[in-house]
């Protein structure tokens, strides 16, 4: 890694979910002018992967209009630190017309977000949790320094971030909390002074369909972790269909019309072949999913400026989680830079290892006995 290179924040979280009617992330308002509330809505991952600082300020400066009061709702394990505390910062710009709310979790860099806020409501049910920046580096001795040097100066941000929300915390008991990775219940974010008040409990999966990603944490309590084996809920509001007695007859011709079609439309003709192969045409179900995906995967192999690699992930059929994560190892073994993201890695996604080269004897050898002749030719002829 060269000298010169600059810190770049990625994000490893799992996918987009929405929740009920609205999107996981949303901004609306709600009441007429003279008791207007604006609600911001962060369930999922915050960064580069999800919702950027940059969005939800532009948003949020969209809706406001000033003197309405503002409830900014949580359940996110976190993602990019830098984010969360320019989230943390356009809060506190707020003053006392905002309210933090945790609905369920969070986590990391939402723990920073959400302390922004002048006052924080917790759901009995929910989880606030801190800990340590992380990052994925590669260089030299000096790099490895360099980065050392640069992950302190985070973590007291994210210090400085807690106090702000908690000024009479104990400095040495919260960094102690902090390198511990550390999960409060409503009761214990309280008494820290993290949040101001335990309000009513609500049901809202604290996994948020992104459960697997809770495994890159150290310390992540078991009723979560629990939640990676449950089945998804059923929709109460949709009848039950019973399912066809007799197989439907699958039109193969037309599914590869409708990949080649769709395809072509959505600007990825490279990946008509990869689709075919993937869905292996089983059902137009099966294939209208495979065309989002693919056309997921491609911007995300785009957005990384990688995208040689959309052919190969459709093909062995990877969901947007999985991409992003070997996008994430691609770019951050390449050199080009460090990365700073306050979420810790899967326990089996490490950093591909990059072996020396070898030295090969017959070709040192063969430039030896060359060197040689060389020399004794030209020996040959002065003596002439």
């Amino acid at each position: 890694m060269s000298k010169s290179a600059k810190p770049r924040i990625y994000n490893r979280a799992g996918k987009r979910v929405e929740v009920k009617d609205k999107t996981w992330y949303a901004v609306h308002a709600s009441g007429e002018a003279a008791e207007r509330v604006i609600e911001v809505f962060v369930y999922g991952e915050i960064g580069a992967w999800g919702i950027t600082a940059n969005q939800f300020v532009q948003d949020l400066r969209a809706m406001d209009d000033g003197v309405s009061p503002v409830v900014a709702a949580f359940n996110s394990i976190g993602g990019d630190l830098f984010d969360g505390l320019a989230m943390h910062n356009a809060l506190s710009r707020l003053g006392e017309r905002c309210t933090g709310r945790i609905d369920a979790l969070a986590a990391s860099a939402a723990s920073v977000a959400v302390c922004g806020a002048h006052r924080v409501v917790i759901a009995a049910n929910a989880m606030l949790m801190i800990h340590n920046p992380y990052t994925y580096t590669g260089g030299s001795a000096e790099d490895f320094r360099r980065v050392a040097d640069v992950l302190d100066q985070t973590l007291e941000a994210i210090i400085a971030a807690y106090k702000a929300k908690a000024p009479d915390i104990d400095d040495a008991e919260l960094r102690r909390m902090v390198d511990a990775e550390t999960w409060l219940t409503a009761n214990e974010a309280v008494a820290l002074g993290l949040a101001d008040e335990v309000g009513d409990g609500v049901k809202v999966k604290a996994c948020l369909g992104q459960g697997a990603v809770l495994q890159r944490f150290q310390n992540a309590p078991a009723d979560l972790l629990a939640q990676l084996d449950e089945p998804p809920e059923a929709d109460p509001d949709l009848d039950p269909v019973d399912p066809p007695l007799v197989p439907p007859v699958v039109d193969s011709a037309k599914l590869a019309l409708m990949v080649t079609q769709r395809c072509t439309a959505a600007g990825i003709s490279n990946l008509v072949e990869p689709l075919l192969k993937s869905t292996q045409l089983e059902s137009e179900e099966v294939v209208l999913a495979g065309l989002a995906r693919a056309k997921a995967v491609n911007d995300l192999c785009v957005a990384a400026r990688l995208p040689e690699f959309s052919a190969e992930y459709v093909a062995a059929g990877l969901d947007e989680a999985a991409v992003r994560a070997r996008l994430f190892d691609k770019i951050v073994t390449s050199g080009k830079g460090f990365e700073i993201d306050n979420s810790l890695p899967l326990a089996d996604d490490l950093a591909s290892k990059v072996l020396a080269k070898q030295p090969d004897p017959t070709s040192i050898w063969a430039s030896r006995q060359a060197a040689q002749t060389g020399t004794a030719r030209g020996a040959k002829g002065a003596r002439a």
